[in-house]
Order: C-alpha cells, then structure tokens, then sequence
C-alpha cells in the first residue's frame, strides 16, 4: 500500500512536466473550404507569428497575476489532490518570478522556473514540422489550425493541433500530447492550452492536463492563470515586424 502511494505521488510531480509543453465553445469552419480560404503556407503563418511574437514580446515591460494550480490523482487505492495560490510576476529587467501565496494538500507543486530557463519548447521550424489543417473560429475570431509534429523525441516538445489567430497572428489554443512520455507509470497524456488577448497582448488563460496512470487511475493538473495586469510599455510596431 505504501509503495503504490510512492509511486501515486511520483507521478503527480512528473505532471509538471507534461504541462509546460494552457473551456469554450469553438465554431468551426469545414477544413475543405477553410484551406481554399488561405493563402498563406504553413511555412509563412509560423514566420509571420515569430515575428508578431517578437514585436509584442519588445513591447512588454511587465505583467503580473494570480495564478491557481490545483492537481488530483484518482486511483484504486487513494485519491491524492493539491492547490496551490501563486503570484506571477514578468518584467523585462528579470524575467519571470514566482511567489507561493497559499499551499494545501500534497506538496508537489514545483516552480515553473526551471523548466522555462533550461528547455526551448519554441514553436519554431528548428523544433516541429508545421501542416496547415484550416480555418477555425476560436473565441469568435478566425485562427489558422496547425498540425504540429516535433522533430525530436523530447518530452518538452508536443504533437497535436495549434490555432493561431489570423489577424494578430498568436497563438491562441493548444491541443496536444507530449513527444516522448515522461514516465514510465503513465500511459498518456492530453494537454488543453488556451490564451487569451489582453490589450495588445496574447497571454495564456487556461491549462488543463489530463494523464492516464498505467497502474490505474487518473490524474488531472488544472492551471487558472487569472486576471492580467499588464503594463505594455511601448507601442506595438505595426505588423508585427
């Protein structure tokens, strides 16, 4: 008993990982007639979203929110649950930081840092081969649909669909599963993303992480990223370059 708790435990950690590869109603367009409504090659809406991301990425000076993370495990044997209360704050003197306001339940909730420092899980040529799969309405506004495969197996990199909004040209929806299990113990994983605009910003809303455990059970990780106080700083440039 105690040893499948150990290994229960373990595998709600390991959920950390998986999640940093972020509900509503999504109209969507038939693919047929959507990619006859593009124009743009997938090659073009990835180097056109790089560079919309580098102009807002300039333009903002700082960020900060409340976030709620909260990750339970049912099983046969136990049901395990966490929540966590978290300040984030970004500025662009010192980058990101992370302050635990409340903690309850198991304490495996681990900082984000780490991860963002060390892994690149840019959306770039250099990380997956990008197929464009459609139009898609997401949130009311038209976004391209992506089939995203990574080149390499890592565990921080994904295979799924991306929705990058057409106008802005930023990501705006993520539907994946890791490249490479992170674990031996799970079996598989469904990563939800979501982002929202805020100003002139896309910032990510909503994160829901859902494992199947080999042994039995499962495991979700829900991230709210709350309400954003954002500070732009400077004027976007127009288009994005």
């Amino acid at each position: 008993m105690k040893s499948s708790l150990r290994v229960q435990v373990s595998l709600l950690g390991m959920l950390w990982m998986v999640c940093l590869a972020p509900d509503s109603t999504f109209a969507q367009t038939p693919v047929s007639s959507a990619i006859a409504a593009s124009s743009l090659t997938a090659a073009q809406i990835v180097t056109e979203m790089q560079g919309h991301n580098l102009a807002r990425a300039a333009a903002l000076k700082h960020y900060h929110s409340v976030r709620h993370y909260a990750v339970e495990y049912r099983g046969y044997a136990a049901k395990i649950a966490a929540k966590m209360e978290v300040d984030a704050d970004y500025d662009v003197a010192s980058g990101k930081t992370f302050r635990i306001v409340s903690q309850s339940g198991s304490k495996l909730l681990e900082s984000e840092t780490d991860a963002s420092k060390q892994h690149s899980t840019e959306l770039t040529s250099a990380n997956y081969n990008f197929k464009v799969a459609g139009i898609e309405n997401v949130e009311g506004r038209p976004a391209y649909v992506l089939e995203v495969e990574p080149l390499t197996d890592n565990k921080y990199l994904y295979r799924g669909k991306i929705w990058v909004d057409t106008t802005d040209f930023a990501l705006a929806r993520i539907e994946a599963s890791p490249a490479k299990n992170p674990s031996f113990w799970i079996s598989s994983t469904a990563i939800h993303h979501r982002y929202l605009k805020t100003g002139s910003f896309w910032l990510p809303a909503s994160n829901e992480s859902d494992t199947q455990v080999r042994v039995g059970g499962k495991a979700v990780l829900t991230i709210d990223y709350g309400k954003y106080q954002v500070d732009p700083g400077a004027p976007l440039v127009a288009g994005g370059n």
